[in-house]
């Protein structure tokens, strides 16, 4: 028996199906958009967003050939640790061309003490010597009236006189001009004395600092010294990167920072651990100006061919340090941050960026000049005898 073909029947049923199909797509794109409303519609996000931490270039801080290298790129090295060891040949012969020029400087003091008490020796000598002349004189006017002496003989006592007289005022003269290069100072703390000191201090740290040594703890990386490089003062070596101190910088488009707001938790993926690890952070501050005002070749609007493009400003985040110790992170990564705007936050204006860190000081070359102070007296004390 055929079958009957009922046209009307099948294409009700088509039109069911059709139906059915879009009421799924109508409630799956519903349900799409109230999750992502009930999800993101108070978050902001950006892809444009990387870790950021303190890159610290370590430069030779003298003069010297590179004759050892104690850490390698990748190694941890802690704060105080001698990375890089300079031959210091030249810093070791300015020390001690320092060194003697404090002794001749000393020993130059000294004898201008002494030819003080010479001067003053002299002056007594002759001032007794015009003493004598004078009574000579007196004598010889009382004797050249009776003719005893001649007026010749007169004059030339006279002459005596003056020339003495002269003698004594010369060796005044030089005897103030030495005693105002020592006058109302030891020898101590004499200008020379202390000039020459000062060159010892600046040798002796320039001694001191033929050895590098890490300022903070870190990781090394872009070791650029080798064995054998002759540096000068501020030549790169290598870089310290502390791995316990990073940040996100975030660059949010113009259109999306109105409700940033420092305080505001942060949600960051990180592309090199996926979408499976989320890290937690806090906004700290916003950068008081967009990227194209600190770039190197600013934009210039006032041109005929003005287009409109969406500037960013940057937003600086802080990372959880427990999260970062757990899972460290590199500077230069990618990441999507995303930030809860519905949070109240704090002041726009506000920064809670703080730089107690030891990243931000260091005290490892407060102790470069210990034993100097001692070596310079011994130097003093040895030639002022």
């Amino acid at each position: 028996m055929q079958n009957n073909i009922r046209p009307k029947e099948i294409i009700h049923q088509r039109n069911r199906r059709l139906q059915l199909v879009t009421l799924l797509l109508v409630l799956t794109a519903l349900s799409y958009v109230g999750y992502w409303w009930t999800l993101n519609r108070n978050w902001v996000s950006t892809d444009d967003a990387f870790v950021m931490g303190h890159l610290i270039t370590l430069k030779a801080q003298t003069e010297g050939t590179v004759v050892e290298i104690l850490t390698e790129n990748t190694q941890h090295v802690q704060k105080g640790d001698a990375l890089i060891k300079l031959d210091g040949t030249h810093t070791e012969i300015a020390l001690q061309q320092a060194e003697a020029e404090l002794g001749e400087t000393v020993r130059n003091i000294v004898s201008l003490t002494a030819k003080v008490d010479t001067l003053k020796q002299r002056i007594i000598a002759k001032e007794a010597a015009l003493n004598q002349v004078r009574h000579d004189l007196v004598r010889f006017k009382e004797a050249a009236h009776n003719g005893a002496v001649s007026d010749q003989q007169v004059q030339n006592t006279q002459d005596k006189i003056r020339e003495l007289e002269a003698v004594i005022r010369e060796n005044q003269a030089e005897k103030t001009g030495v005693e105002a290069q020592i006058r109302g100072t030891a020898i101590d703390n004499h200008p020379a004395i202390e000039k020459a000191k000062s060159r010892i201090r600046t040798a002796f740290l320039n001694y001191q600092r033929r050895n590098i040594i890490a300022p903070v703890s870190g990781y090394v990386a872009k070791r650029k010294a080798q064995i054998g490089d002759n540096v000068k003062a501020g030549t790169p070596l290598l870089a310290i990167v502390p791995l316990d101190d990073l940040w996100i910088e975030a660059n949010f488009l113009e259109t999306q920072i109105a409700g940033i707001r420092p305080g505001q938790s942060v949600d960051i993926r990180v592309d090199a651990y996926g979408d499976e690890l989320i890290y937690h952070g806090k906004v700290q501050g916003i950068t008081p100006g967009t990227g194209s005002t600190f770039a190197l070749l600013p934009t210039d609007n006032a041109t005929g061919n003005f287009i409109h493009i969406a500037e960013r400003v940057q937003v600086r985040i802080g990372l959880n340090p427990k999260e970062l110790m757990d899972n460290p992170l590199q500077p230069g990564l990618s990441t999507f941050t995303r930030i809860n705007i519905s949070e109240q936050g704090q002041s726009l204006l506000t920064s809670l960026v703080h730089t107690d860190g030891d990243a931000y000081r260091t005290e490892i070359y407060d102790h470069e000049l210990n034993g100097v102070e001692q070596r310079i007296r011994q130097i003093i004390t040895s030639n002022k005898r």
